[in-house]
């Protein structure tokens, strides 16, 4: 398995593996905003993982002025899961921006518990 930085070459393979993820992912594939979310992956710390010639995760972390990096998006395809993928691409994140603390941002806590991520507050939607 290979991860690297994500490229403009990786768009189409990527969009596709989200769309493939139903519903819940639909906020980034809908036609409205794909467009947008395309460019938040080549603005963002975007990864990605390739098994062989296949797109099989990625995450897209944003940087807070230097100092947090904030995980919003880690993806494995469910064939590939239960490798160590996801956890892969997180230490990826952390190797590469040693001096700043990295947080994910989940709706998915179980999965960050079972990897023994320590839970740090809570994350509230705003609507007015």
């Amino acid at each position: 398995m290979q991860i690297r930085k994500y490229i403009k070459d990786d768009e189409d393979a990527l969009m596709r593996m989200i769309e493939a993820e139903g519903d819940a992912w639909e906020c980034y594939f809908a036609a409205d905003v794909a467009e947008k979310y395309k460019s938040l992956l080549a603005n963002s710390i975007t990864y990605v993982a390739h098994e062989e010639d296949i797109l099989c995760g990625y995450s897209r972390s944003i940087n807070d002025g230097d100092f947090y990096i904030y995980i919003c998006d880690l993806l494995v395809t469910k064939r590939f899961r239960g490798h160590n993928i996801g956890r892969k691409l997180i230490e990826c994140v952390c190797k590469d921006n040693p001096r700043q603390t990295v947080f994910v941002m989940s709706d998915v806590d179980e999965y960050y518990k079972k990897q023994g991520y320590r839970r740090e507050g809570s994350i509230f939607k705003v609507s007015i």
